[in-house]
């Protein structure tokens, strides 16, 4: 069970996640179409030349696709990133359903446990006749618990089986000692997206708060349990104490502000009303003499609600967490009822997914890399890797050349960023060393059983790695996976096989529309190395300072400008984007663009470029990039997306980095007056 933590301590990943037509009339121009796109990379259909480049070039580019496509009914957004993975998920239906359907395979296999985890999601008589019965079990322990040392220990044990908890412990390399494994821990225990959500009085945000209740209590009453109504709003009193400790998104992005180490003796001054022995014991962090605590006011307000709330109610909070944890592996009223709130009030989808998306997801969230070893087989080449090799070693040396010229930067500090640059570490395609699963059990009449197990022996797993040498080798992303990472604390970046396909990577396309395809990609994981949290990493992945006061300063100057532009950007007539909650994700794709154009006119050698479909190189460049951020979204998810995701909506990731590079403007004639016009002085270059 692959697990990625957002935050700049683990890793910042480049995004959170056919019809009948009538015959063509002009078939030859149709040819002729099909014809460039193989030349050029460029799909010109989706273009609306209606719309001036100077004035919204990702409009210009994207604007007749966006006009005419529709979501589909079981996704609450389309686009780009969002059609390559619906691709990446049918290749593996085909890997699954070719497995589940071989007979007597061995018996502890890899294959054996693919085929049987899918069956036992599929067999909807078998999970329609077991209804509650899977969980009875779980909860006759939380009805058990008698005292706040058993509620404390029950959050440990909740999130070992993969249902939520007040606090996410996790391992991960120590941020001020990169060569051993510390362990962590993270706010949590809210069931809706965001602190926010308890407290805004907007008509959605009440609205949404009363749906979330009239959900609670129909899962209730499914469950058996008694006065739904009354346990509906215990849970709510309850996250909604916790949601007034916890940080903001923005508080929460500060590296420095969550390095709190604390010896595991001297946790109960933090928290004296949290069990901590009962809680580690549990957890398995009762080894270690330290633990590295992220957001300490959160903790202690965790301790007055532990403090203040009686042990039946926090039985009532739990059994709600076990039940929406797993509604979805349920009997069809619990996963119903479990899609008509967090799927259709919560974010516009309008219809659930297909049993057999669920079932493929299901099993590449649990049984990954065995996955990924066939779909590497098959859909991944080796000319394809080699290729992504030496465009990552392109953009580095672009990248190095870009410091070099940089203006505002001293040369003490230069030294030091391209020794970081040097020390990154690429991971193309998939990984050296394949995940071991040998140790999990996988029924195929045994659905909940089969994942609390690989929950559980996902957490063991973490827990080795205590004491031993940091797993270079490891990997937070399936290849099957559409995205893309840089780790800070290991200083690699991360490229899945998936996400090296069309329209971001096509080994038939010019090189222009590659570098302003994967190439900007590459570059946006570089530059998280080097954003507002990736720059207070050393080489070594140590949050250790290596700015000069006078170039921290000038660095923050520019941030802060960048800031300031996406805090102008609006979403709806109420909402703009927020610049310092996206700023890291602002700052890698102002960098990866930049970096990707500098890469592309030196792989020209001083040659001019060749003129294709009547495009310039540069012109085909900036169209690569703008192409890859097409997507639109429903208006409920998006909202979400605004208040909780780092990156900025697609329009503004493609607009935004054009309007601050002087190089946009020479290819796409843009003047003083156009709408993607900033003056120069406005204009932000970081690197």
């Amino acid at each position: 069970m692959k697990r990625l933590f957002i935050g700049g301590l683990c890793a910042s990943a480049l995004v959170m996640t056919g019809c009948a037509q009538n015959e063509p009339s002009q078939p030859t121009a149709v040819a002729e179409a099909v014809q460039q796109q193989l030349s050029s990379g460029i799909e010109f259909a989706n273009f609306d030349t209606t719309v001036r480049p100077q004035d919204d070039f990702y409009s210009y580019v994207n604007g007749t696709w966006l006009k005419t496509s529709e979501i589909p009914a079981d996704r609450t957004s389309s686009g780009a990133f969002y059609d390559l993975r619906e691709k990446a998920r049918d290749d593996v239906k085909v890997i699954v359903e070719d497995l589940a359907a071989k007979p007597n395979l061995k018996a502890g296999s890899d294959e054996q446990k693919v085929g049987d985890l899918y069956r036992s999601f599929m067999d909807t008589d078998k999970v329609n006749q077991l209804g509650l019965a899977p969980l009875k079990p779980e909860l006759a322990t939380i009805d058990a618990i008698d005292s706040k040392a058993g509620v404390v220990a029950y959050f440990a044990h909740s999130q070992t089986i993969g249902a939520g908890t007040p606090l996410a412990f996790y391992i991960n390399v120590d941020a001020k000692d990169s060569e051993r494994y510390a362990t962590h821990i993270w706010q949590a225990g809210l069931s809706l997206p965001d602190r926010d959500y308890y407290f805004n009085d907007e008509a959605r945000f009440v609205k949404l708060r009363e749906g979330f209740l009239a959900h609670m209590e129909k899962m209730f009453t499914l469950a058996g349990v008694a006065n739904p109504a009354e346990s509906a709003k215990t849970v709510m009193a309850i996250e909604t104490e916790l949601a007034k400790g916890h940080w903001t998104r923005v508080e929460s992005r500060d590296s420095e502000k969550r390095y709190n180490k604390y010896q595991t003796a001297e946790l109960s001054k933090l928290a004296s009303h949290i069990d901590w022995a009962a809680y580690l014991k549990t957890i398995g962090g009762d080894s270690q003499s330290d633990i590295i605590i992220n957001q300490p006011s959160y903790i202690e307000t965790l301790d007055k609600v532990v403090a203040n709330t009686s042990v039946s109610d926090w039985k009532t909070y739990l059994t709600w967490n076990l039940l929406t944890a797993y509604s979805g592996m349920l009997s069809q009223e619990f996963d119903s009822e479990n899609f008509e709130f967090f799927a259709r009030q919560l974010n516009g989808q309008e219809q659930q997914k297909e049993r057999w998306k669920r079932g493929v997801a299901l099993v590449s969230d649990n049984l990954g890399e065995v996955v990924g070893k066939v779909y590497v087989d098959k859909h991944f080449p080796a000319e394809a890797k080699a290729r992504m090799k030496e465009l990552v070693e392109n953009l580095r040396k672009a990248y190095a050349v870009s410091i070099d010229q940089l203006e505002w930067m001293s040369p003490e500090t230069k030294v030091k960023a391209k020794e970081k640059l040097a020390a990154f570490t690429p991971k193309i395609g998939y990984p050296d060393q394949w995940e071991d699963y040998s140790a999990l059990t996988i029924e195929s009449d045994d659905l909940v059983g089969n994942v609390m197990r690989s929950a559980t022996l996902a957490h063991t797993k973490d827990l080795e790695k205590l004491g031993g040498p940091i797993r270079r080798y490891e990997w937070h992303m399936t290849p099957q996976t559409v995205n893309a990472y840089y780790s800070p604390v290991m200083n690699e970046i991360v490229f899945p096989a998936a996400i090296l396909q069309p329209p971001f990577f096509n080994m038939n396309a010019d090189d222009a529309v590659n570098y302003g395809g994967i190439g900007a990609v590459i570059g946006h994981e570089m530059g998280h190395g080097f954003d507002d949290q990736g720059s207070r990493y050393d080489k070594d992945g140590n949050l250790k300072n290596w700015w000069t006061e006078s170039d921290l300063q000038a660095f923050q100057k520019r941030g802060s400008a960048l800031v300031a532009q996406y805090d102008g950007y609006q979403v709806f007539d109420d909402l703009h984007v927020n610049g310092k909650l996206t700023l890291g994700e602002n700052i890698g794709d102002l960098s990866g663009a930049t970096i990707a154009y500098k890469a592309y006119k030196m792989s020209l050698e001083g040659k001019p470029a060749p003129i294709i479909d009547d495009l310039s190189g540069d012109q085909r460049f900036f169209i690569g990039w703008g192409q890859i951020w097409r997507g639109k979204y429903k208006e409920q998810a998006l909202r979400n997306r605004v208040a909780t995701d780092p990156h900025s909506p697609s329009h503004f990731r493609a607009n935004g980095p054009l309007s601050n590079m002087t190089e946009f403007y020479s290819s796409f004639d843009v003047k003083e007056g156009d709408a993607m016009y900033l003056p120069a002085e406005k204009r932000v270059k970081i690197w």
